[in-house]
């Protein structure tokens, strides 16, 4: 048996894969906001009125957090593959159920509530390139990865289509161990926070030129790229209590908070004037940050007396086929 799969010890949680995965949840609120409110996602635009002062905020929130959320994705289904190893003799099966559980979430979010749904899509690809890639080496997953960032972009696409890419990135960062240290050092995230966001200059700028869709995931996939270097920078100074406190339990019941926006959102919009793409960004932030506000007191007064959010609880009995 390689290195790579020994079982082992149970892990205690990652508290920096909380906070990132709750900074995410939040920038993921501000770019839905006017797509949700108007539960076309294909017809919305991420600028409000063509007199917002605030627009520009749009080059710092679109495209640049799901990245985040997807890479993330992968890391988990790795993590999740160890501690099923640990547990019990068919893993595989557990994840697969595990994936099926959160297509059924999927569905039901994208049918009853709004179209631009993504847990559907992680879902698919979970269990078509995921999934497989857990009977391949490392190496190749990595490779694997790389390929699949590299192609979509040379074709001028971004969006969705990198979804797999991320997920295999994330998948061999926890298998090379990536993830395990990934709050052992300062200096390793400030150089490649550093190189993420001297790169995203440029590609901001070009991004406003004829290869619009192309430079947009590029410059996405390098602040994405910035923002979770700096936080782990973060994260190793005095701000280390402050990010825990406000981003950790958002991360922790991410999935219910992400669903429970949507209804949050689509209620919210039938109380304001005019449709949700005249909206400029000051409204839009003033939704999501009451909205993140309410499910940050809910999350940490839940967490106080459960291990796992409602969502996740449901989805962990679905994944393990038995009650936690």
């Amino acid at each position: 048996m390689s290195s790579e799969n020994r079982l082992r010890p149970a892990r205690s949680r990652i508290d920096a894969l909380d906070v990132i995965r709750g900074f995410a949840l939040c920038g993921i609120l501000v770019a839905n906001v006017r797509p949700i409110a108007h539960a076309n996602p294909d017809v919305v635009v991420a600028a409000g009125a063509g007199d917002d002062p605030l627009a520009w905020l749009g080059l710092l929130v679109d495209q640049r957090f799901f990245p985040i959320f997807s890479l993330l994705f992968g890391v988990g289904f790795s993590l999740m593959l160890e501690s099923a190893e640990g547990r019990t003799s068919r893993p595989r099966v557990v994840l697969l159920r595990r994936l099926l559980a959160l297509l059924a979430l999927g569905l039901a979010h994208m049918f009853l509530l709004w179209r631009g749904d993504i847990l559907t899509i992680y879902a698919v690809v979970g269990l078509v390139v995921l999934l497989p890639s857990t009977w391949l080496p490392r190496w190749s997953v990595a490779a694997l990865a790389g390929v699949l960032l590299v192609v979509p972009l040379a074709l001028s696409s971004g969006g969705v289509s990198l979804v797999p890419g991320l997920f295999l990135l994330g998948s061999a960062l926890t298998r090379y161990g990536v993830i395990d240290r990934i709050e052992h050092s300062t200096r390793v995230p400030a150089l490649l926070g550093l190189a993420f966001a001297v790169a995203a200059w440029p590609a901001l700028w070009l991004q406003t030129g004829d290869s619009f869709t192309t430079w947009l995931a590029v410059a996405g996939l390098l602040i994405a790229g910035a923002y979770v270097c700096a936080l782990l920078v973060l994260l190793r100074t005095r701000l280390r209590p402050a990010l825990l406190a406000v981003f950790a339990p958002l991360g922790r019941m991410a999935l219910t908070n992400y669903l429970s926006a949507t209804v949050l959102v689509l209620l919210i919009a039938q109380l304001i004037d005019g449709p949700p793409e005249t909206w400029d960004t000051l409204v839009v932030l003033a939704i999501a940050a009451g909205i993140l506000t309410s499910q940050r007191i809910a999350s940490g007064l839940w967490l106080r007396h459960h291990r796992h959010g409602p969502m996740e609880w449901l989805w962990r009995w679905a994944t393990w086929g038995r009650r936690p």
